[in-house]
Protein backbone atom coordinates (compact mmCIF):
# COMPACT_ATOMS: atom_id res chain seq x y z
CA UNK A 1 0.00 0.00 0.00
CA UNK A 2 1.35 3.15 -1.11
CA UNK A 3 0.69 5.10 2.37
CA UNK A 4 2.96 2.18 4.14
CA UNK A 5 5.41 2.69 1.74
CA UNK A 6 6.08 6.36 2.70
CA UNK A 7 5.10 5.09 6.49
CA UNK A 8 8.49 3.10 6.26
CA UNK A 9 10.42 5.97 4.38
CA UNK A 10 9.99 8.45 6.98
CA UNK A 11 10.41 5.89 9.82
CA UNK A 12 13.75 5.02 8.00
CA UNK A 13 14.50 8.87 6.89
CA UNK A 14 12.79 11.36 9.04
CA UNK A 15 11.17 9.43 12.00
CA UNK A 16 10.24 12.42 13.82
CA UNK A 17 7.65 13.75 10.77
CA UNK A 18 4.67 13.06 11.05
CA UNK A 19 1.98 11.79 8.33
CA UNK A 20 -1.55 13.44 9.05
CA UNK A 21 -4.64 11.86 7.91
CA UNK A 22 -7.89 13.65 7.04
CA UNK A 23 -10.92 11.97 7.45
CA UNK A 24 -12.49 14.26 4.12
CA UNK A 25 -10.24 13.65 1.31
CA UNK A 26 -7.19 16.30 0.23
CA UNK A 27 -6.55 14.76 -3.01
CA UNK A 28 -6.68 18.56 -5.10
CA UNK A 29 -4.91 21.29 -4.16
CA UNK A 30 -7.62 23.04 -2.98
CA UNK A 31 -8.87 20.43 -1.18
CA UNK A 32 -5.61 20.09 0.88
CA UNK A 33 -5.64 23.94 1.21
CA UNK A 34 -8.86 23.87 2.65
CA UNK A 35 -8.03 20.48 5.43
CA UNK A 36 -4.76 21.67 6.24
CA UNK A 37 -5.82 25.17 6.94
CA UNK A 38 -2.86 26.90 4.66
CA UNK A 39 -3.08 28.91 1.19
CA UNK A 40 -3.21 26.37 -1.91
CA UNK A 41 0.16 27.85 -3.03
CA UNK A 42 1.46 26.13 0.21
CA UNK A 43 0.48 22.74 -1.09
CA UNK A 44 3.51 20.97 -2.37
CA UNK A 45 1.96 19.32 -5.75
CA UNK A 46 3.84 16.33 -7.28
CA UNK A 47 4.02 16.08 -10.73
CA UNK A 48 5.21 13.15 -12.79
CA UNK A 49 6.95 13.40 -16.10
CA UNK A 50 8.43 12.13 -18.80
CA UNK A 51 11.41 13.72 -20.78
CA UNK A 52 12.14 11.11 -23.67
CA UNK A 53 12.66 7.88 -21.42
CA UNK A 54 13.38 9.60 -18.41
CA UNK A 55 10.82 9.50 -15.43
CA UNK A 56 10.78 12.75 -13.00
CA UNK A 57 8.91 14.34 -10.35
CA UNK A 58 8.80 18.17 -10.17
CA UNK A 59 7.10 19.13 -6.77
CA UNK A 60 6.44 22.36 -7.47
CA UNK A 61 3.88 25.24 -5.52
CA UNK A 62 0.44 24.55 -5.47
CA UNK A 63 -1.08 27.23 -7.48
CA UNK A 64 2.04 26.91 -9.82
CA UNK A 65 2.22 25.95 -13.43
CA UNK A 66 4.50 24.28 -15.36
CA UNK A 67 6.66 26.93 -18.17
CA UNK A 68 7.05 24.97 -21.42
CA UNK A 69 9.52 27.17 -22.34
CA UNK A 70 11.73 27.29 -18.75
CA UNK A 71 11.14 23.48 -18.74
CA UNK A 72 12.89 22.85 -22.16
CA UNK A 73 15.32 25.07 -21.42
CA UNK A 74 16.23 23.45 -18.41
CA UNK A 75 15.87 19.54 -19.32
CA UNK A 76 16.53 20.42 -23.63
CA UNK A 77 13.23 18.67 -24.17
CA UNK A 78 9.19 19.20 -23.85
CA UNK A 79 8.14 17.28 -20.73
CA UNK A 80 5.00 14.73 -20.78
CA UNK A 81 2.93 14.27 -18.01
CA UNK A 82 2.00 10.51 -16.90
CA UNK A 83 -1.42 9.56 -17.22
CA UNK A 84 -2.95 7.97 -13.98
CA UNK A 85 -1.98 4.24 -14.42
CA UNK A 86 1.70 5.19 -15.47
CA UNK A 87 1.56 7.51 -12.07
CA UNK A 88 0.31 4.67 -9.89
CA UNK A 89 2.99 1.71 -12.12
CA UNK A 90 6.18 4.11 -11.09
CA UNK A 91 5.39 5.89 -7.75
CA UNK A 92 2.60 3.37 -6.22
CA UNK A 93 0.87 6.32 -5.29
CA UNK A 94 -2.37 6.99 -6.07
CA UNK A 95 -3.17 10.53 -8.26
CA UNK A 96 -3.75 12.99 -5.56
CA UNK A 97 -1.37 11.25 -2.90
CA UNK A 98 1.53 11.24 -5.06
CA UNK A 99 4.78 12.29 -3.33
CA UNK A 100 8.54 12.32 -3.25
CA UNK A 101 8.46 9.39 -0.84
CA UNK A 102 8.49 6.18 -0.91
CA UNK A 103 8.79 5.25 -4.30
CA UNK A 104 9.49 1.34 -5.32
CA UNK A 105 12.85 2.78 -7.52
CA UNK A 106 14.88 5.51 -7.24
CA UNK A 107 13.54 8.75 -9.51
CA UNK A 108 15.14 12.25 -10.25
CA UNK A 109 13.22 14.42 -7.86
CA UNK A 110 13.29 18.12 -8.87
CA UNK A 111 11.82 21.31 -6.14
CA UNK A 112 10.40 24.37 -8.33
CA UNK A 113 11.73 27.67 -6.43
CA UNK A 114 7.85 28.44 -6.22
CA UNK A 115 8.21 26.23 -2.73
CA UNK A 116 10.76 28.64 -1.65
CA UNK A 117 8.60 31.45 -0.52
CA UNK A 118 7.52 28.77 2.30
CA UNK A 119 9.07 27.75 5.58
CA UNK A 120 6.73 24.90 5.33
CA UNK A 121 4.94 22.89 2.89
CA UNK A 122 2.68 19.99 2.71
CA UNK A 123 3.29 17.44 0.30
CA UNK A 124 0.59 14.54 0.15
CA UNK A 125 1.78 11.29 1.52
CA UNK A 126 0.91 8.90 -0.56
CA UNK A 127 -2.79 8.63 -0.16
CA UNK A 128 -5.63 11.10 -1.34
CA UNK A 129 -5.91 11.92 2.06
CA UNK A 130 -2.54 12.29 3.56
CA UNK A 131 0.54 15.11 3.80
CA UNK A 132 3.20 15.65 5.97
CA UNK A 133 4.74 19.45 7.12
CA UNK A 134 7.98 19.73 5.95
CA UNK A 135 10.45 22.64 5.51
CA UNK A 136 11.42 23.44 2.41
CA UNK A 137 14.96 22.63 2.74
CA UNK A 138 14.51 19.17 4.35
CA UNK A 139 11.98 18.01 1.27
CA UNK A 140 14.76 18.51 -0.76
CA UNK A 141 17.51 16.62 1.37
CA UNK A 142 15.27 13.99 2.14
CA UNK A 143 14.63 13.36 -1.17
CA UNK A 144 17.71 13.82 -2.89
CA UNK A 145 16.07 17.19 -5.22
CA UNK A 146 17.87 19.38 -7.23
CA UNK A 147 16.23 23.43 -7.43
CA UNK A 148 15.22 24.39 -10.40
CA UNK A 149 12.68 27.01 -11.84
CA UNK A 150 10.39 25.78 -14.49
CA UNK A 151 6.85 27.11 -13.50
CA UNK A 152 5.29 30.21 -14.11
Amino acid sequence: MSLESVRAFLRAHAPDIDIIETAESSSTVALAAEAHGVEPAQIAKTICLRVGEQMMLVVAGGTARLDNRKFKDTFGAKGRMLDADEVVALTSHPVGGVCPFGLPAPLPVYCDISLKRFDEVLPAAGSTNSAVRISTGRLAALTGASWVDVCQ
